[in-house]
């Protein structure tokens, strides 16, 4: 799969001026979403050039068990983060030492899927065994981004910017991963617990205060 690799995505600090030196644009849930908004992070690579980042909308996701079952939904945070990618062919590092691997509308639904596995863990599983469990389901996670082109992804047309876009979109037990690419190129990814992923729509973040 070509992506970014995976240790250079842990995100940092939440801070508006690495938001701002990224050399590519943002973007989130569009107007239609009134919620609260809220920066979560960037990755960048080993030479600080920021490589992408999410936004978050609605509830502040916190690390809690996944909902047992339906009766349980209104229980759940609601939530949706919008993840950014730089689309971005393979390079060599700004370092000089090494190579960059290509951004892909997989790295975006990598992102996505596990940004959501970080938030949440089964309700049955004793805390003292999730790391384990976050290890194996990531991965599990790396390895569905490389193929979306089969089960358990579907197709799902939203807006991005008003425009009808493409993107692959599957559902878990503790919420929905979409990944696609905008028109110019981006890479976009999402995830959400909560919030239906059907009704959303985004748009290219014109002024990054609401976030801040």
């Amino acid at each position: 799969m070509e992506t970014t690799s995976r240790e250079a995505r842990q995100p940092v600090v939440p801070v508006l001026e690495d938001y701002v030196r990224a050399s590519f644009a943002w973007y989130g849930l569009d107007d239609a979403f009134t919620g609260p908004r809220r920066l979560m992070g960037v990755g960048s690579a080993a030479d600080g050039v920021v490589q992408h980042g999410s936004l978050g909308h609605g509830d502040t996701p916190s690390i809690r068990a996944a909902a047992a079952g339906a009766a349980d939904t209104e229980a759940r945070e609601r939530f949706a983060v919008v993840i950014t990618v730089a689309a971005s062919p393979v390079r060599r590092s700004g370092d000089g030492t090494g190579v960059l691997d290509a951004t892909s509308v997989s790295s975006a639904a990598w992102l996505a899927g596990s940004g959501l596995l970080a938030h949440t863990w089964p309700p049955q599983m004793d805390h003292s065994l999730r790391d384990d469990w976050l290890d194996q389901q990531t991965e599990a996670a790396f390895e569905l981004a490389d193929q979306l082109d089969g089960e358990p992804w579907s197709e799902l047309s939203l807006p991005v910017d008003g425009e009808p876009t493409a993107f692959h979109y599957r559902e878990t037990d503790f919420g929905w991963v979409l990944a696609g690419t905008t028109g110019d190129g981006t890479h976009l990814g999402a995830y959400g617990r909560g919030m239906s992923a059907y009704g959303l729509g985004f748009s290219m973040v014109r002024d990054l205060t609401p976030y801040a």
